[in-house]
Protein backbone atom coordinates (compact mmCIF):
# COMPACT_ATOMS: atom_id res chain seq x y z
CA UNK A 1 0.00 0.00 0.00
CA UNK A 2 1.47 3.02 -1.03
CA UNK A 3 2.09 5.90 1.88
CA UNK A 4 0.74 9.39 2.11
CA UNK A 5 4.04 10.68 0.08
CA UNK A 6 4.10 8.90 -2.34
CA UNK A 7 0.09 9.50 -3.07
CA UNK A 8 1.13 13.37 -2.97
CA UNK A 9 3.91 12.87 -5.20
CA UNK A 10 1.76 10.84 -7.65
CA UNK A 11 -0.98 14.04 -7.51
CA UNK A 12 2.25 16.80 -8.60
CA UNK A 13 0.77 18.46 -11.83
CA UNK A 14 2.01 21.43 -13.50
CA UNK A 15 -0.46 23.55 -11.57
CA UNK A 16 1.38 22.43 -8.49
CA UNK A 17 4.78 23.85 -10.21
CA UNK A 18 3.22 26.88 -11.09
CA UNK A 19 2.23 28.16 -6.97
CA UNK A 20 5.51 27.08 -6.14
CA UNK A 21 6.92 30.62 -6.15
CA UNK A 22 10.62 29.73 -4.17
CA UNK A 23 10.70 26.63 -6.96
CA UNK A 24 11.02 28.74 -9.76
CA UNK A 25 13.08 31.08 -8.52
CA UNK A 26 15.81 27.97 -7.13
CA UNK A 27 15.72 26.97 -11.18
CA UNK A 28 15.86 30.04 -12.90
CA UNK A 29 18.97 31.21 -10.34
CA UNK A 30 20.08 27.64 -11.20
CA UNK A 31 19.58 28.43 -15.22
CA UNK A 32 20.93 31.70 -15.16
CA UNK A 33 24.33 30.99 -13.32
CA UNK A 34 24.61 26.92 -16.11
CA UNK A 35 24.37 30.01 -18.99
CA UNK A 36 26.78 32.49 -17.43
CA UNK A 37 29.25 28.82 -17.52
CA UNK A 38 27.92 28.15 -21.20
CA UNK A 39 29.26 31.83 -22.13
CA UNK A 40 32.26 31.07 -20.22
CA UNK A 41 33.11 28.47 -22.50
CA UNK A 42 33.69 30.12 -25.66
CA UNK A 43 35.76 32.94 -24.35
CA UNK A 44 40.02 31.82 -24.96
CA UNK A 45 42.38 32.08 -23.08
CA UNK A 46 44.80 34.92 -24.62
CA UNK A 47 47.71 34.21 -27.10
CA UNK A 48 45.96 30.73 -28.65
CA UNK A 49 45.75 30.13 -32.38
CA UNK A 50 42.66 29.37 -33.26
CA UNK A 51 43.18 27.63 -36.52
CA UNK A 52 45.89 25.27 -35.40
CA UNK A 53 43.83 24.56 -32.08
CA UNK A 54 40.74 23.89 -34.35
CA UNK A 55 42.66 21.57 -36.82
CA UNK A 56 44.06 19.56 -34.35
CA UNK A 57 40.96 18.65 -32.16
CA UNK A 58 39.16 18.06 -35.54
CA UNK A 59 41.71 15.19 -35.93
CA UNK A 60 41.37 14.01 -32.49
CA UNK A 61 37.47 13.61 -31.71
CA UNK A 62 37.06 10.63 -32.28
CA UNK A 63 40.08 9.70 -29.44
CA UNK A 64 41.11 11.92 -26.61
CA UNK A 65 40.48 15.05 -27.83
CA UNK A 66 36.06 14.19 -27.49
CA UNK A 67 37.17 12.65 -24.50
CA UNK A 68 38.27 16.29 -23.14
CA UNK A 69 36.09 18.00 -25.06
CA UNK A 70 33.11 16.24 -23.78
CA UNK A 71 34.08 16.34 -19.85
CA UNK A 72 34.30 20.43 -20.65
CA UNK A 73 31.54 21.24 -22.62
CA UNK A 74 33.67 21.80 -25.41
CA UNK A 75 35.67 24.75 -23.46
CA UNK A 76 38.72 22.80 -24.47
CA UNK A 77 38.21 22.27 -28.20
CA UNK A 78 37.74 25.84 -28.37
CA UNK A 79 40.33 26.50 -25.34
CA UNK A 80 38.02 28.75 -23.55
CA UNK A 81 38.82 30.42 -19.99
CA UNK A 82 36.82 27.20 -18.34
CA UNK A 83 39.12 24.86 -20.54
CA UNK A 84 40.16 22.74 -17.05
CA UNK A 85 36.47 22.38 -16.19
CA UNK A 86 35.76 21.75 -12.73
CA UNK A 87 37.90 18.39 -12.31
CA UNK A 88 40.56 19.70 -10.55
CA UNK A 89 38.01 20.21 -7.77
CA UNK A 90 36.44 17.04 -7.80
CA UNK A 91 39.82 15.48 -7.53
CA UNK A 92 40.42 17.92 -4.48
CA UNK A 93 37.30 16.64 -2.89
CA UNK A 94 38.23 13.09 -3.57
CA UNK A 95 41.36 13.41 -1.85
CA UNK A 96 40.62 15.19 0.89
CA UNK A 97 37.49 13.05 1.85
CA UNK A 98 39.94 9.61 1.15
CA UNK A 99 42.63 11.12 3.60
CA UNK A 100 40.11 12.70 6.30
CA UNK A 101 39.01 8.96 6.40
CA UNK A 102 42.41 7.78 7.22
CA UNK A 103 43.99 11.16 8.99
CA UNK A 104 43.58 11.32 12.93
CA UNK A 105 43.19 14.90 12.94
CA UNK A 106 40.72 15.18 10.03
CA UNK A 107 38.96 12.32 11.76
CA UNK A 108 38.13 14.79 14.35
CA UNK A 109 37.75 17.39 11.77
CA UNK A 110 34.58 15.49 10.60
CA UNK A 111 33.03 14.99 14.15
CA UNK A 112 32.90 18.40 14.82
CA UNK A 113 29.96 19.20 12.62
CA UNK A 114 29.86 22.16 10.89
CA UNK A 115 32.79 23.88 12.42
CA UNK A 116 34.64 21.00 11.27
CA UNK A 117 32.90 20.34 7.97
CA UNK A 118 34.07 24.12 6.73
CA UNK A 119 37.20 23.60 7.69
CA UNK A 120 38.01 20.45 5.49
CA UNK A 121 35.94 22.75 2.69
CA UNK A 122 38.40 25.44 3.10
CA UNK A 123 41.58 22.57 2.43
CA UNK A 124 39.83 21.51 -0.36
CA UNK A 125 39.93 24.98 -1.96
CA UNK A 126 43.54 25.07 -1.28
CA UNK A 127 44.13 21.79 -3.00
CA UNK A 128 42.09 23.06 -5.68
CA UNK A 129 44.15 26.07 -6.29
CA UNK A 130 47.34 23.70 -6.04
CA UNK A 131 46.29 20.95 -8.29
CA UNK A 132 44.50 23.69 -10.85
CA UNK A 133 48.23 25.52 -10.81
CA UNK A 134 50.18 22.46 -12.05
CA UNK A 135 47.32 21.60 -14.17
CA UNK A 136 47.34 24.64 -16.25
CA UNK A 137 51.32 24.81 -16.11
CA UNK A 138 51.42 21.17 -17.70
CA UNK A 139 48.64 22.50 -20.70
CA UNK A 140 50.44 25.78 -21.07
CA UNK A 141 54.06 24.04 -21.63
CA UNK A 142 52.14 21.69 -24.22
CA UNK A 143 50.46 24.11 -25.64
CA UNK A 144 53.75 25.95 -26.76
CA UNK A 145 55.18 22.55 -27.80
CA UNK A 146 52.82 21.28 -30.26
CA UNK A 147 52.77 24.97 -31.70
CA UNK A 148 49.67 25.58 -30.64
CA UNK A 149 50.21 29.14 -29.49
CA UNK A 150 50.53 32.08 -32.09
CA UNK A 151 53.37 34.05 -29.29
CA UNK A 152 55.15 31.37 -27.13
CA UNK A 153 57.11 32.36 -23.95
CA UNK A 154 57.09 33.17 -20.31
CA UNK A 155 54.35 35.93 -20.67
CA UNK A 156 51.78 33.29 -22.32
CA UNK A 157 52.80 31.08 -19.83
CA UNK A 158 51.53 33.36 -16.73
CA UNK A 159 48.30 34.24 -18.84
CA UNK A 160 47.33 30.90 -19.25
CA UNK A 161 47.87 29.58 -15.79
CA UNK A 162 46.24 33.06 -14.34
CA UNK A 163 43.34 32.57 -16.21
CA UNK A 164 42.40 28.87 -16.55
CA UNK A 165 42.94 28.51 -12.49
CA UNK A 166 40.78 31.59 -12.32
CA UNK A 167 38.06 30.41 -14.45
CA UNK A 168 38.45 26.51 -12.25
CA UNK A 169 37.76 28.50 -9.41
CA UNK A 170 34.82 30.44 -10.48
CA UNK A 171 33.39 27.43 -11.47
CA UNK A 172 33.54 25.91 -8.05
CA UNK A 173 32.05 29.00 -6.52
CA UNK A 174 29.21 29.02 -9.27
CA UNK A 175 28.79 25.24 -8.11
CA UNK A 176 28.40 26.20 -4.39
CA UNK A 177 26.11 29.07 -5.27
CA UNK A 178 23.62 26.33 -7.01
CA UNK A 179 23.79 23.84 -4.14
CA UNK A 180 23.44 26.71 -1.57
CA UNK A 181 20.42 28.55 -3.63
CA UNK A 182 18.91 26.97 -6.52
CA UNK A 183 18.00 23.54 -7.53
CA UNK A 184 20.06 19.90 -7.45
CA UNK A 185 24.22 19.90 -6.85
CA UNK A 186 25.76 22.67 -8.23
CA UNK A 187 29.25 20.69 -9.00
CA UNK A 188 27.37 17.80 -10.47
CA UNK A 189 25.13 20.38 -12.79
CA UNK A 190 28.19 21.81 -14.47
CA UNK A 191 29.45 18.47 -15.71
CA UNK A 192 26.39 17.25 -16.81
CA UNK A 193 25.23 20.74 -18.56
CA UNK A 194 28.65 19.89 -20.26
CA UNK A 195 28.48 16.87 -21.64
CA UNK A 196 24.98 17.64 -22.75
CA UNK A 197 25.77 20.63 -24.43
CA UNK A 198 28.03 18.53 -26.91
CA UNK A 199 25.18 15.68 -27.44
CA UNK A 200 23.38 18.03 -30.55
CA UNK A 201 26.64 18.50 -32.45
CA UNK A 202 27.99 14.90 -31.78
CA UNK A 203 24.60 14.10 -32.65
CA UNK A 204 23.95 15.71 -36.35
CA UNK A 205 27.76 14.98 -37.16
CA UNK A 206 27.16 11.41 -37.33
CA UNK A 207 24.00 11.18 -38.78
CA UNK A 208 25.60 13.93 -41.43
CA UNK A 209 27.63 10.86 -42.14
CA UNK A 210 25.36 8.43 -42.47
CA UNK A 211 23.60 10.28 -44.87
CA UNK A 212 26.55 10.84 -46.82
CA UNK A 213 27.67 7.21 -46.74
CA UNK A 214 30.54 7.45 -44.10
CA UNK A 215 28.59 5.57 -41.85
CA UNK A 216 26.30 2.45 -42.66
CA UNK A 217 23.15 2.49 -41.67
CA UNK A 218 23.24 -0.78 -39.45
CA UNK A 219 26.28 1.31 -37.55
CA UNK A 220 23.97 3.88 -36.35
CA UNK A 221 20.68 1.84 -35.46
CA UNK A 222 23.58 -0.24 -33.63
CA UNK A 223 24.83 3.04 -31.95
CA UNK A 224 21.51 4.22 -31.18
CA UNK A 225 20.07 0.35 -29.60
CA UNK A 226 23.32 0.78 -27.52
CA UNK A 227 22.49 3.72 -26.22
CA UNK A 228 18.87 3.01 -25.24
CA UNK A 229 20.11 0.02 -23.74
CA UNK A 230 22.90 1.50 -21.65
CA UNK A 231 20.31 4.12 -20.37
CA UNK A 232 18.31 1.80 -19.49
CA UNK A 233 20.49 -0.59 -17.79
CA UNK A 234 22.49 2.51 -15.49
CA UNK A 235 18.60 4.07 -14.63
CA UNK A 236 17.78 0.24 -13.37
CA UNK A 237 20.86 -0.50 -11.52
CA UNK A 238 21.35 3.29 -9.79
CA UNK A 239 17.91 2.53 -8.30
CA UNK A 240 18.40 -1.22 -7.07
CA UNK A 241 18.77 -1.39 -3.37
CA UNK A 242 19.42 -4.04 -0.95
CA UNK A 243 16.97 -3.40 2.19
CA UNK A 244 18.44 -4.76 5.85
CA UNK A 245 16.05 -5.42 8.36
CA UNK A 246 16.29 -3.16 11.40
CA UNK A 247 14.10 -3.30 14.39
CA UNK A 248 13.69 -1.13 17.58
CA UNK A 249 12.68 -2.61 21.03
CA UNK A 250 9.94 -1.54 23.47
CA UNK A 251 10.78 1.68 25.49
CA UNK A 252 8.74 3.14 27.67
CA UNK A 253 8.64 7.17 28.13
CA UNK A 254 7.50 8.25 31.37
CA UNK A 255 4.26 5.94 32.06
CA UNK A 256 4.14 4.97 28.88
CA UNK A 257 5.08 1.89 26.93
CA UNK A 258 5.76 2.37 23.34
CA UNK A 259 5.57 -0.47 21.20
CA UNK A 260 9.34 -1.78 18.84
CA UNK A 261 9.21 -0.47 15.40
CA UNK A 262 10.81 -1.82 12.52
CA UNK A 263 12.75 -0.27 9.42
CA UNK A 264 15.29 -0.80 6.72
CA UNK A 265 18.35 0.23 6.23
CA UNK A 266 19.06 0.43 2.28
CA UNK A 267 22.04 0.03 0.72
CA UNK A 268 23.05 0.75 -2.63
CA UNK A 269 24.27 -1.88 -5.63
CA UNK A 270 26.62 0.95 -6.22
CA UNK A 271 27.46 3.49 -3.22
CA UNK A 272 30.02 5.13 -4.70
CA UNK A 273 28.25 6.54 -7.44
CA UNK A 274 30.12 7.81 -10.34
CA UNK A 275 33.53 8.87 -8.46
CA UNK A 276 35.26 5.16 -9.36
CA UNK A 277 34.73 5.85 -12.61
CA UNK A 278 35.95 9.53 -12.74
CA UNK A 279 39.00 9.32 -10.90
CA UNK A 280 39.93 5.92 -12.65
CA UNK A 281 39.61 8.10 -15.90
CA UNK A 282 41.53 11.19 -14.58
CA UNK A 283 44.66 8.94 -14.08
CA UNK A 284 44.65 7.16 -17.07
CA UNK A 285 43.97 10.06 -19.57
CA UNK A 286 46.65 12.28 -18.02
CA UNK A 287 49.71 11.17 -19.52
CA UNK A 288 47.82 10.77 -22.74
CA UNK A 289 46.65 14.45 -22.91
CA UNK A 290 49.72 15.89 -22.07
CA UNK A 291 51.91 13.93 -24.64
CA UNK A 292 48.96 14.85 -27.26
CA UNK A 293 48.89 18.46 -26.69
CA UNK A 294 52.73 18.82 -26.76
CA UNK A 295 53.15 16.64 -30.31
CA UNK A 296 55.56 14.27 -28.19
CA UNK A 297 53.71 10.84 -29.27
CA UNK A 298 56.56 10.11 -31.74
CA UNK A 299 59.08 9.54 -28.44
CA UNK A 300 60.44 5.93 -27.34
CA UNK A 301 58.10 5.54 -24.68
CA UNK A 302 55.23 7.57 -25.42
CA UNK A 303 55.22 5.92 -28.78
CA UNK A 304 55.30 2.75 -26.62
CA UNK A 305 52.47 3.65 -23.78
CA UNK A 306 49.89 5.14 -26.49
CA UNK A 307 50.31 1.80 -28.07
CA UNK A 308 49.25 -0.37 -25.62
CA UNK A 309 47.52 1.91 -22.83
CA UNK A 310 45.48 4.55 -25.23
CA UNK A 311 41.47 4.67 -24.99
CA UNK A 312 40.21 1.16 -26.62
CA UNK A 313 43.39 -0.57 -26.35
CA UNK A 314 43.36 -3.66 -24.37
CA UNK A 315 45.47 -2.52 -21.66
CA UNK A 316 43.91 0.35 -21.27
CA UNK A 317 40.34 -1.55 -20.67
CA UNK A 318 42.31 -3.79 -18.33
CA UNK A 319 43.82 -0.89 -16.21
CA UNK A 320 40.84 0.73 -16.22
CA UNK A 321 38.72 -2.23 -15.01
CA UNK A 322 41.03 -2.90 -12.17
CA UNK A 323 41.33 1.09 -11.20
CA UNK A 324 37.33 0.69 -11.15
CA UNK A 325 37.22 -2.12 -9.05
CA UNK A 326 39.61 -0.90 -6.47
CA UNK A 327 38.31 2.41 -6.75
CA UNK A 328 34.77 1.16 -6.20
CA UNK A 329 35.78 -1.19 -2.80
CA UNK A 330 38.12 1.64 -1.59
CA UNK A 331 35.47 4.57 -1.94
CA UNK A 332 32.65 2.80 -0.34
CA UNK A 333 34.46 1.13 2.77
CA UNK A 334 36.17 4.91 3.11
CA UNK A 335 33.82 7.20 2.37
CA UNK A 336 30.24 6.32 1.31
CA UNK A 337 29.51 3.46 3.65
CA UNK A 338 32.00 3.55 6.64
CA UNK A 339 29.98 0.02 8.10
CA UNK A 340 31.59 0.81 11.68
CA UNK A 341 30.07 4.55 11.95
CA UNK A 342 26.63 2.75 10.60
CA UNK A 343 26.84 0.07 13.30
CA UNK A 344 27.47 2.68 15.72
CA UNK A 345 24.62 4.78 14.47
CA UNK A 346 22.18 2.12 15.20
CA UNK A 347 23.34 0.97 18.17
CA UNK A 348 22.78 4.54 19.83
CA UNK A 349 19.72 4.33 18.31
CA UNK A 350 19.08 1.19 20.25
CA UNK A 351 18.24 -0.25 16.89
CA UNK A 352 19.79 -3.52 15.65
CA UNK A 353 19.46 -6.23 13.53
CA UNK A 354 18.00 -9.57 14.09
CA UNK A 355 19.91 -12.72 14.92
CA UNK A 356 23.04 -9.76 14.82
CA UNK A 357 24.70 -8.24 18.06
CA UNK A 358 24.99 -4.99 18.28
CA UNK A 359 28.23 -3.06 17.64
CA UNK A 360 31.32 -5.40 16.24
CA UNK A 361 29.03 -8.05 15.39
CA UNK A 362 26.59 -5.86 13.51
CA UNK A 363 29.68 -4.06 11.67
CA UNK A 364 30.99 -7.62 10.22
CA UNK A 365 27.71 -8.52 9.04
CA UNK A 366 27.22 -4.75 7.19
CA UNK A 367 30.74 -5.88 6.14
CA UNK A 368 30.22 -9.08 4.28
CA UNK A 369 27.50 -8.26 3.02
CA UNK A 370 28.49 -4.49 1.38
CA UNK A 371 31.04 -6.80 0.02
CA UNK A 372 29.17 -9.05 -1.54
CA UNK A 373 27.36 -5.99 -3.14
CA UNK A 374 30.08 -4.83 -4.48
CA UNK A 375 30.88 -7.31 -6.77
CA UNK A 376 27.69 -6.84 -8.53
CA UNK A 377 28.23 -2.66 -8.27
CA UNK A 378 31.72 -2.71 -9.11
CA UNK A 379 31.37 -5.18 -12.26
CA UNK A 380 28.35 -2.93 -13.50
CA UNK A 381 30.36 -0.01 -13.51
CA UNK A 382 33.05 -1.79 -15.37
CA UNK A 383 30.60 -3.14 -17.90
CA UNK A 384 28.97 0.27 -18.68
CA UNK A 385 32.15 1.92 -18.88
CA UNK A 386 33.98 -0.51 -21.11
CA UNK A 387 31.16 -1.66 -23.33
CA UNK A 388 30.86 2.20 -25.29
CA UNK A 389 34.30 1.67 -25.95
CA UNK A 390 35.00 -1.73 -27.42
CA UNK A 391 31.79 -0.96 -29.29
CA UNK A 392 33.19 2.40 -30.77
CA UNK A 393 36.49 0.73 -31.58
CA UNK A 394 34.85 -2.53 -33.34
CA UNK A 395 32.29 -0.01 -35.13
CA UNK A 396 35.25 2.66 -35.90
CA UNK A 397 32.16 5.43 -34.78
CA UNK A 398 33.20 9.02 -35.67
CA UNK A 399 32.91 10.83 -32.16
CA UNK A 400 33.05 9.89 -28.22
CA UNK A 401 30.40 7.89 -26.73
CA UNK A 402 31.33 6.95 -23.26
CA UNK A 403 29.92 4.99 -20.07
CA UNK A 404 31.03 7.52 -17.58
CA UNK A 405 29.47 10.33 -19.13
CA UNK A 406 26.11 7.97 -19.17
CA UNK A 407 26.62 7.44 -15.88
CA UNK A 408 26.79 11.54 -15.12
CA UNK A 409 24.06 12.02 -16.95
CA UNK A 410 21.90 9.69 -15.49
CA UNK A 411 22.67 10.09 -11.83
CA UNK A 412 22.85 13.89 -11.99
CA UNK A 413 19.12 13.37 -13.86
CA UNK A 414 17.44 11.58 -11.01
CA UNK A 415 19.03 13.38 -7.93
CA UNK A 416 17.61 16.47 -9.84
CA UNK A 417 14.56 15.25 -10.68
CA UNK A 418 14.01 13.85 -6.85
CA UNK A 419 14.92 17.36 -5.40
CA UNK A 420 12.37 19.23 -7.22
CA UNK A 421 9.67 16.78 -6.31
CA UNK A 422 10.98 16.99 -2.85
CA UNK A 423 10.25 20.31 -3.10
CA UNK A 424 7.21 20.53 -4.45
CA UNK A 425 6.00 18.06 -1.65
CA UNK A 426 7.29 20.54 0.82
CA UNK A 427 4.97 23.45 -0.85
CA UNK A 428 2.01 20.79 -0.75
CA UNK A 429 2.40 20.17 2.86
CA UNK A 430 3.10 23.94 3.79
CA UNK A 431 -0.50 24.73 1.87
CA UNK A 432 -1.97 22.24 3.48
CA UNK A 433 -1.12 23.09 6.57
CA UNK A 434 -2.09 26.92 5.96
CA UNK A 435 -5.81 26.24 5.03
CA UNK A 436 -6.00 23.52 7.79
CA UNK A 437 -4.72 26.85 9.97
CA UNK A 438 -7.02 29.67 8.59
CA UNK A 439 -10.58 27.08 8.43
CA UNK A 440 -9.88 26.98 11.78
CA UNK A 441 -9.26 30.68 12.78
CA UNK A 442 -12.19 31.57 10.20
CA UNK A 443 -14.65 29.02 11.85
CA UNK A 444 -16.78 30.71 14.75
CA UNK A 445 -17.22 28.79 18.00
CA UNK A 446 -21.14 28.45 18.36
CA UNK A 447 -22.42 28.07 21.74
CA UNK A 448 -23.83 24.69 23.38
CA UNK A 449 -27.39 24.66 22.34
CA UNK A 450 -29.46 22.70 24.20
CA UNK A 451 -26.88 22.89 27.58
CA UNK A 452 -28.70 24.13 31.31
CA UNK A 453 -28.94 28.22 31.15
CA UNK A 454 -26.62 29.37 33.74
CA UNK A 455 -28.49 31.16 37.23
Amino acid sequence: MASAAEQMASNLSWAAFGKATELKSRILFTLGLLIIYRIGTYIPVPGIDGTALREFMDQQAAGIGGILSMFTGGALSRMGVFALGIMPYISASIIVQLVASMYEPWKALKKEGELGRKKLNQYTRYLTVILATFQAYGMAVSLEAGGLVADPGAFFRAACVITLVGGTMFLMWIGEQITARGIGNGISLIIFVGIIAEVPLALFQFLEQGRTGTVSPLVILTVVVMVVVVFAFVVFMERSLRKIHIQYPRRQVGMKIYDGGSSHLPIKVNPAGVIPAIFASALLLLPTTLATFSHSTTSGFMSWFLAYFGPGQPLYLLFFTGMIVFFTYFYTHEVAFKTEDVAENLKNQNGFIPGIRPGKRTAEYLDYVVNRILVLGSAYLALVCMLPEILRAELAVPFYFGGTSVLIVVSVGMDTIQQVQSHLLAHQYEGLIERSQLRGRGKPRSPRSGGPARR
